[in-house]
């Protein structure tokens, strides 16, 4: 499993936009492989999710928010059960967090730097 942590990894830290979608296929096979072998609880709604996510991935245009979504979700999903693992909680709990920044990453606003410094409840106080 060291490998696909650090694959996942690497594809992550490099830019998850580098990453040709049937390489990620390819990675998505291999954890679901691994966690079907798993008997973790949130371990059935990863696979599902991991599942929706390498049907995207294999689509010719993958629907890019959907992705996102499914990203942060994982993210979610795999930090919580990083306790609950018998071996590798830490790079799990890595790469739950990764995933969690990469489905948000291009999904936040643009920071409005104006109202920021603008707020609301300051200008009504004037």
């Amino acid at each position: 499993m060291a490998v696909k942590f650090a694959g996942t990894m690497n594809a992550i830290n490099r830019g998850l936009d580098a990453t040709k979608p049937a390489k990620g296929a390819d990675m998505i096979e291999d954890w679901e492989a691994a966690l079907a072998e798993t008997d973790v609880p949130g371990a059935k709604g990863i696979l599902r999710d991991l599942g929706s996510l390498r049907k995207q991935l294999e689509k010719d245009a993958p629907d890019a928010d959907r992705v996102h979504a499914l990203l942060h979700r994982l993210g979610v999903a795999t930090t919580k059960i990083a306790d609950k693992a018998d071996k590798s909680q830490d790079k799990l709990k890595a790469l739950g967090e990764a995933l969690t920044e990469a489905g948000e990453e291009d999904t936040d606003e643009e920071e409005d730097t104006a109202a920021a410094a603008a707020p609301q409840r300051a200008r009504k106080k004037k």
